[in-house]
């Protein structure tokens, strides 16, 4: 089957659009991040939301009926490569993260009451959202592992445990909270899914949990990643997002299409920072010449050239196998992006640091800031030995262990066997003379 990455003549003037509307008109707002809250960040650019929403590209991620494009993730991919050039432009385009993935869940398993009610003040602007499932005493790269229940009692469920790292947890209205209903069912079938008001009694935000990427406390304004408890949290009987036992599953659904939107959005942060390393290479004198006459620095700029596009096209086919062929069939190729992605976005931003110097380390350009978020890249939705791990496995059902023991490609045993062939070939040939 033919790859075909082409996008039709229209949607590539959207691209053009977009690449320069991101460059000329939300990169230099980038000096504000940090410096306004999150309300004033958000009505600075909410006259560049109104000409997204012109264009036809807000919210691109969902269905016609919810406003969206219903675009697939080919399209979407390459419109993440753009949006990931800046932290601010998914604001500005209505796919930032969690809000854009708990939109999905929402549009997947939300019930008219429920959409009604979330999912579309979400898509307005007018709520935000938090995912929270990961737990400071559970492995988050095996979520079958969760200790947070939730027991029915009458008309309510009950939610009880401690979560962390629910990005926006603190600033959210409300929450997707994951939580076991059914403890000795198979593992994957034993937690659920629930929306939680974040004024709900017994939510509590202990914090935001200072990171490498945000290691200031005050972030949390923009939505860092909080630790809340839940204690005794009555919810009614409504607040069950999909079927019940139906957590893992619903959280598949978002965190495929999501790791191939952030597999593009770290291309474009590793693009811009590619940009800056040949830029680098052409200004800056050093022992009686500019940078770039300089080998090594060859060697970065072609090492770099070419892990980008051989990610870029990697990211591409897993995005076009998920079109083609659904979730189950990109399994494999989604892993694989995953975890080297992440090391294509870590080498080439260490590069161009290492190429600006002291000035790469300082603050005065993004360098800095982009190699602490790449860290975090090995590490969120799943860490990247997990992912080798699933690749390896998935690649070995395709092959068995010889019956004998003896290697296929074994040479000696081979020769024989092309002794013996040739020696019933020569038989024939004698017989038939």
């Amino acid at each position: 089957m033919a790859w075909d990455f082409s996008t039709d003549p229209e949607f590539q003037e959207k691209l053009d659009w977009m690449a320069q509307f991101v460059r000329n008109e939300i990169w230099p707002l980038e000096t504000l991040w940090g410096e306004l809250d999150f309300d004033g960040l958000m009505s600075a650019i909410e006259p560049l939301r109104v000409e997204v929403k012109r264009q036809g590209l807000w919210a691109a991620h969902l269905d016609p009926e919810l406003g969206g494009q219903g675009f697939g993730q080919v399209k979407l991919g390459l419109m993440h490569e753009i949006l990931g050039t800046s932290p601010i432009a998914p604001f500005a385009f209505g796919n930032a993260a969690p809000d854009s993935g708990n939109s999905e869940i929402l549009a997947l398993a939300g019930t008219a009451e429920q959409q009604d009610r979330y999912l579309h003040p979400l898509l307005s602007g007018d709520l935000r959202s938090a995912f929270s499932m990961t737990e400071p005493h559970t492995a988050g790269s095996d979520p079958t592992l969760l200790e947070t229940s939730a027991i029915k009692d009458g008309d309510e469920w009950v939610i009880n445990g401690r979560k962390w790292f629910s990005t926006n947890g603190s600033i959210a209205d409300f929450l997707i909270v994951m939580a076991v209903t059914d403890p000795d069912a198979r593992s994957h079938q034993r937690a659920s899914m629930f929306i939680v008001d974040a004024d709900t009694p017994g939510v509590t935000i202990m914090r935001d949990v200072p990171t490498m990427e945000h290691p200031w406390e005050s972030f949390g304004r923009y939505g860092n990643h909080a630790e809340i408890a839940y204690e005794n949290v009555r919810v009614p009987a409504q607040a069950l997002l999909g079927a019940q036992g139906a957590g893992f599953l619903i959280a598949q659904q978002r965190l495929y299409p999501g790791r191939i939107h952030h597999c593009m959005r770290w291309l474009g942060v590793a693009g811009r920072a590619f940009d800056m390393l040949c830029e680098r290479a052409l200004y800056r004198e050093v022992h009686g010449g500019v940078l770039a006459k300089q080998q090594t620095i060859q060697n970065w700029i072609a090492d770099s050239a070419a892990e980008l596009q051989a990610a870029r096209l990697m990211t591409l086919h897993a995005a076009w196998k998920m079109d083609t062929q659904g979730v189950l069939a990109a399994r494999q190729e989604i892993a694989t992006i995953k975890f080297y992605g992440a090391r294509v976005l870590h080498d080439v931003i260490d590069r161009a640091l290492q190429a600006h110097g002291s000035l790469g380390y300082s603050t005065d350009m993004p360098l800095e800031a982009m190699y602490r978020y790449a860290r975090a890249a090995r590490i969120y939705d799943g860490p990247d030995e997990v992912h080798r791990a699933s690749v390896a496995r998935q690649i070995l059902h395709g092959y068995q262990a010889p019956a004998d023991g003896v290697p296929s490609q074994h040479i000696p045993t081979r020769r024989e066997a092309a002794r013996q062939k040739f020696a019933e070939l020569l038989e024939a040939a004698t017989a038939n003379d």
